[in-house]
């Protein structure tokens, strides 16, 4: 059956081998899907919480009043244009709701971002489950523009809000065993329905070396263009690590886990050949499938040549002295 398929697509547009194969087969279980609305919203501004008294933890003053965030600048932002609101919010892949890139944009209205709670715990002094609302109003937010590389040789530049991973993780307390950082996304089929295809092992779990998580670029992403993160894009907490590839962006964040050794990822297991642990972007080593050398802007013409660590190289090199990075990619 496979030369009856389409010829693959260019890298800009493709899809993993293993799931582009099985794409038809999913089709035909479209059904599994729930409607096709367009998730709403997306013009709500994050409200945070005015505190009248230093915070202890999570929990917000009694007397808090919601007021319009005004969110920090970042230390890092690009200069490059801005990716569009709309290609940010219906060009993307999340496979918990289909394989195509418009698909989650369509189908995302099925997740319910409120109430939500998030598990910090593990190799740490002061595990936490917290409200969502809770912890982003503990943290002033900042807004980082970063630019956003996918392994499919596609790219973005995208104005984040968010919070420095490694302020919440100082807040837990790593013990001296803490290594790693492995996080999960919901697993809920009802409310993904791409999680009952066996696409991939649920839920999606990615992880960050202990020393990448803390590092000042790591966010935590609760909004982009100023406004409340879209369900599409990974509502209500994303993981952004502007210097790997795009996989690494786990979404939709239920639990942190400080861990002693490297955590098991999603991508890693279903095919360590095409997606390592690091994911670091690097033009010298190709996707099995196609070159990294170069990548296209979604929204431009043409194509650009990839930059090594995405062109974050003067702040994260240091992390991987002495690693081979062809070999550990």
């Amino acid at each position: 059956m496979r030369d009856k398929l389409p010829p693959e697509p260019p890298g800009s547009e493709v899809t993993p081998e293993k799931l582009y194969l099985r794409r038809r087969e999913l089709i035909k279980n479209a059904g599994l899907f729930a409607g096709t609305a367009a998730v709403v919203g997306g013009g709500l501004y994050l409200l945070g919480l005015k505190r009248t008294q230093p915070m202890d933890g999570f929990v917000p003053d009694a007397g808090a009043v919601a007021q319009p965030v005004v969110p920090a600048r970042g230390a890092f932002d690009t200069a490059e244009p801005r990716t569009s609101y709309e290609d940010i919010t219906t060009y993307n892949n999340f496979y918990e709701f289909g394989l195509d890139k418009n698909d989650p944009a369509r189908r995302a209205h099925t997740l319910k971002t409120r109430p939500w709670t998030v598990v910090v715990d593990g190799e740490v002094h002061q595990p936490r489950t917290v409200d969502v609302d809770q912890l982003i109003s503990s943290f002033p937010l900042e807004e980082r523009v970063y630019r956003m590389r996918c392994v499919e040789a596609w790219s973005m530049v995208i104005p984040w809000l968010g919070i420095p991973l490694g302020k919440l993780l100082e807040q837990v307390q790593p013990t001296s065993f803490a290594k790693y950082v492995a996080f999960t996304t919901l697993e809920d089929p009802e409310q993904m329905p791409g999680q009952k295809s066996p696409v991939l092992d649920w839920p999606y779990v990615e992880g960050l070396r202990l020393d990448e998580a803390l590092h000042p670029l790591t966010l935590l992403a609760t909004g982009l263009y100023g406004k409340q993160l879209p369900a599409q894009n990974g509502a209500p907490l994303r993981l952004v690590v502007p210097w790997k590839y795009g996989f690494k962006g786990i979404k939709s964040i239920v639990r942190i886990t400080l861990t002693r050794e490297q955590p098991r990822t999603t991508w890693n297991l279903a095919n360590g050949r095409e997606y390592g642990f690091y994911a670091n972007v690097n033009p010298e080593v190709d996707h099995p499938r196609w070159s990294q050398a170069s990548e296209r802007r979604i929204g431009d013409s043409g194509r650009r040549p990839t930059l090594p660590f995405n062109g974050y190289a003067e702040q994260v090199a240091d992390l991987y002295r002495g690693m081979d990075l062809k070999r550990d990619f």
